[in-house]
Formats: C-alpha cells, structure tokens, sequence
C-alpha cells in the first residue's frame, strides 16, 4: 500500500495531463500519488454542457476510482481548478484540500454577463473560442509542430521539457504522414463557451469543507479580467503569486510545484 498522499490533478483547457508531466515527476519526488485524467471533454459518458455539470462528474467518478480510501487533494489548473472546486463543493467527502492555479473564480456583474453572453451566443465572439476554433489543427509531423509552437511568443516561455512533452502528449499521427491535436479544437471550443456562471452562487448555499488555496500569474490575463474579490472570500486570502501568464505552470513548473505542495502541507497541518 503506498504511502504518498493522494493527489488528483487536472489540467487546463487544450493541454492534455501529458503536458504536465515534468510537474507530475516532481510531486511525486514530493511524497504524492498522481493522478490524471487524460482529456476533459472527449468522453461521450460526459459530455460538456452548460455549467460543465458532466465534465464535474468525470472528475468525481474518476477520484472515487483512484483514491477509494479517499479524501484526495484536488489540484487543478484553469479549467481544472473550476472542476476541482465544483467537486469540492458537490462531493465534499472526495476532497481534502484544493489548490486553484490561476483559476479566479467570476462573480457579480461578470457572471452575469457571462451568463447573457452564453445565453445568447456571443461568449464565442467575445471569449478565448474566437481563437480556439480556428486553432491550427495539423502539421506534418511533430517536429514542424514543435518548431511552430517555438515561434510563437507564448510557448516560447514555456520551459523546453514541457513544450517537448505537449508535442508528445498533445499530438497524434493523422492521415498519411500529418499528425493532428489530439484534444480536438472543437472540444476546446464548447468548453470555453460553456464557462460556469454560477460557482459563487453555490458556494453562498453551501460553504466549502475543505481549504481552498489560490496561485496566481502575476502577468495572467484571466486574474486582470476577473479580479480576485471573490477568490479571496472562497480562499480566506490564501493567495499566493508566481511570476509568469495565465500558463506559468508550463513557464515555471518547479516553482508551481514548490508552491503547491506549501499549501498541500498548511492543508495538512490545519
């Protein structure tokens, strides 16, 4: 029987858990279980709707699977961390503590008007599915797609094992000699256009059990847009930042890393 603490991860929208397999290694160096489902979204059993209620589901069903001895940590980045709280506060009894990277949770005037934006079809106008459905899909073979994401300024940031381990992970051969993404762009897509509006509505009917942490991109997009008002009631100020964009953890793993297993270990001291 192991000895590590469990600890189930979840990764961002578009990455596939491969990606993070540099961060994987070193958590478990750390004393921690890992475990990953692979892909959101690509499983018809959970098919991704409005709130992501299914997507909740895989991530709950696949810690009961994993962890039977439970409760597990819940880590997630993005998309991850807004599942791995939406099981925190639907099945309290799976999760011992959640660490947020950079997933600021939306509230007031801005869920609202992610809900009307949703509710009239114009999040894919105005949100990241703009980009993610015309999302170059194919290259013909990996190395070109390495080269293509080495030139752009974003990945360019990434530590090179992770952005070789996105190729790797992130990849499949097509047709001939082509090679496509495998998390599928119109997955993608219907992920960000069906963004949870209503995650601080729930926590005011049910408080959450277990302690919330929050890592932040001192550069990220997402916790200018969003603000931390509400990341901050949900987390008690348990706040910290990491210098990078909303994709420090494939632009700093080992510091996301160190930070996470600090508050793995306040968890566990509490």
């Amino acid at each position: 029987m192991s000895t590590k603490l469990p600890l189930v991860f979840s990764h961002a929208n578009g990455f596939p858990a491969g990606t993070y397999r540099l961060l994987f290694d070193q958590f478990t160096e750390g004393g921690y279980d890992v475990h990953a489902i692979d892909k959101f979204g690509h499983d018809p059993r959970y098919p991704v709707t409005s709130n992501w209620p299914h997507l909740r589901d895989q991530l709950a069903h696949f810690v009961e699977r994993h962890v039977p001895d439970g409760p597990a940590f819940l880590v997630g980045h993005s998309l991850g961390g807004f599942l791995s709280l939406l099981v925190a506060i639907h099945r309290p009894e799976l999760v011992r503590g959640v660490v947020l990277l950079d997933s600021p949770v939306i509230y007031g005037v801005k869920a609202r008007g992610v809900q009307l934006f949703k509710a009239t079809g114009w999040i894919g106008k105005v949100g990241p599915a703009r980009i993610s459905r015309q999302r170059r899909a194919s290259w013909t073979d990996a190395n070109e797609a390495l080269a293509h994401f080495q030139s752009k300024p974003n990945f360019a940031r990434w530590h090179p094992e992770v952005l070789r381990d996105y190729i790797a992970a992130g990849m499949q051969p097509a047709h001939g000699d082509q090679h496509t993404l495998s998390f599928r762009r119109e997955v993608e897509t219907d992920i960000y256009n069906t963004l949870p509006h209503h995650i601080h509505r729930l926590l005011r009917r049910q408080p959450l059990k277990s302690p919330v942490a929050f890592i932040a991109g001192t550069q990220s997009k997402e916790v200018q847009q969003v603000g931390l008002r509400a990341t901050r009631q949900v987390t008690h100020d348990r706040i910290t930042w990491i210098e990078g964009s909303h994709l420090y953890p494939f632009e700093k793993p080992t510091e996301t890393v160190q930070a996470t297993i600090a508050w793995l270990k306040a968890f566990e001291c509490a």
